[in-house]
């Protein structure tokens, strides 16, 4: 069966066509720029050559159109006809307490989507513009929605509730909905599976790591708690969002800078985080470089708060797991960065955290246990592939409906 995933962001598509067979990406690609001067299509090829096109794509059907095109163009495309396409399978960010798992898409799911828009008025719209113009494009075949949220739904309510009153919570749904969680979800299992260890008998902190961050404490299989709140914005210090903010912080900036709330939602969205604080860039190496080169303080500063708040999440999650078998590194920074990584295990024993120095210097983006032997917890880096995570679901479904 060959499925297509797609994620439709305000500007751009990103797909990935897979051979669920075989396991193998036929083809991966993102648009950029769409509604934009310069619309680009960055489309890697079966044999793995990277094939620019630029153009001018006015809305996401158009790009979903010429998307096709090129998977099925002569030159560059990995299949004859799109009747080869079996499925498709969306990322939607925000699924609010509507989903708690991947869903076939009918009418009655796009209007429950549609009902969450205001949870998250930037993603959401394009997510549904992808399924509208797969609706129209290739209609006879099943989409799935796989949602950012679904997995975090598990969470407690002493764990998602605001202490806010509670009338605005059940009128608002304003809690606690995590995001990530497809990554979260795809990186706590395939760990388990590297390891061979039980899913469903773990203790497991997983750290997404990148330009948006978030940490998710998974207890028994199901996420218990994270980072990210009712918006992604909750949390930690990441590239360009602050993360964790007294609320009072806020108003005052707001009155004393004479600003509004969509002013403010850029200012802590936008020009905060690491760009924020360091005045230079939102991207680690940028400011690894400033810090260590240049010896700039304020790129150091950001530095530290950046991996401070990250080991004080993973400190209050032990807690909140009762003990840790498995600490999970993944994302960009995650993945990629083992000077982070060091810098945020370090001086952890005391919680069972150990790694090893050899086996984390220079591992960039594979698996790999970096923890001690004498360590009590396993530390893992294990790279996230959320298209396979929605192709599986989008496999699942759909096999259902054969049956």
């Amino acid at each position: 069966m060959k499925i297509l995933v797609l994620n439709c962001g305000s500007s751009s598509i990103k797909y990935k066509l897979i051979d669920m067979k075989s396991g193998e990406s036929m083809a991966t690609g993102t648009m950029e720029k769409i509604g934009l001067k310069g619309s680009v299509l960055k489309h890697t090829r079966r044999d793995g050559q990277l094939v620019l096109f630029e153009g001018e794509i006015l809305e996401h059907q158009v790009g979903i159109e010429y998307i096709l095109g090129v998977l099925t163009s002569d030159k560059h495309g990995s299949i004859k006809d799109l009747e080869e396409i079996d499925a498709i399978g969306h990322r939607v960010v925000h699924g609010g307490e509507s989903f708690n798992s991947s869903v076939l898409i009918t009418k009655e799911v796009i209007d429950k989507m549609e009902e969450c828009i205001d949870l998250a008025p930037l993603h959401n719209p394009p997510n549904l513009k992808g399924i509208y113009a797969m609706q129209d494009l290739l209609p006879n075949v099943p989409q799935v929605g796989v949602f950012d949220t679904a997995f975090h739904q598990t969470m407690p309510d002493f764990a998602y509730m605001y202490a806010i009153p509670y009338s605005l919570y059940k009128k608002y749904g304003i809690r606690r909905y995590g995001f990530h969680g497809t990554s979260h979800r795809y990186v706590s299992k395939r760990v388990c599976e590297f390891l061979n260890v039980e899913f469903e008998k773990q203790k497991i902190i997983t750290c997404h790591l990148g330009n948006g961050g978030s940490i998710t404490a998974i207890k028994n299989g199901e996420s218990i708690d994270t980072s990210m709140g009712f918006t992604p914005l909750e949390g930690l210090v990441m590239g360009t969002r602050a993360g964790d903010l007294d609320i009072g912080a806020v108003t005052y900036i707001m009155e004393k800078e004479n600003i509004g709330t969509a002013s403010a939602n850029t200012l802590f969205n936008k020009h905060s985080g690491l760009l924020g604080i360091s005045g230079i860039s939102s991207d680690n190496r940028d400011l690894a470089k400033a810090a260590t080169v240049d010896n700039n303080e304020r790129a150091a500063l950001a530095l530290k708060m950046f991996q401070y708040h990250i080991k004080k999440y993973i400190g209050s999650y032990i807690a909140a797991l009762g003990g840790l078998d498995i600490l999970v590194f993944t994302g960009g920074i995650g993945e990629n960065s083992d000077f982070q990584r060091e810098a945020i295990c370090s001086d952890m024993e005391y919680l069972g955290i150990s790694i090893d120095a050899g086996k984390n210097n220079g591992c960039y983006g594979i698996e790999r246990v970096i923890s001690t032997d004498s360590s009590k917890a396993k530390v893992v880096i294990v790279p996230t592939d959320e298209e396979f995570m929605i192709a599986k679901d989008t496999l699942s479904i759909v096999q259902k409906l054969i049956k």
